[in-house]
């Protein structure tokens, strides 16, 4: 999974986990398994208030660009986000002071 961030300024936080093709956004479970190779599912289609693009699959990974909250004095990292690749591991967002720790 590719996800791409829209930084925004906002006093919410964002959590997220992933198990496979699903992807859990505070909490919510979004299942993109079905999703198939070179398809384009509209952003529009997914009741989620984070998403802030389509979501594709492209090349076997789902790719999509979420909202990245963040506070009045957040550092370059959060303001210019690079790209995270995810795996079933814990995950690290841009300006985590402390990344998750696996188990």
């Amino acid at each position: 999974m590719h996800i791409s961030f829209s930084p925004q300024r906002r006093d919410d936080t964002l959590n997220l986990s992933k198990s496979g093709d699903i992807l859990t956004v505070n909490g919510a479970d979004f299942d993109f398994s079905d999703l198939a190779e070179g398809a384009v599912l509209p952003r529009e289609a997914v009741a989620c208030d984070w998403l802030a693009s389509d979501v594709a699959r492209v090349g076997g990974a789902i790719r999509l660009t979420l909202i990245l909250p963040h506070g009045a004095d957040a550092p370059e990292a959060v303001t210019f986000p690079q790209p995270i690749i995810l795996s079933d591991a814990p995950i690290h967002l841009p300006g985590d002071a402390h990344p998750p720790v696996s188990a």
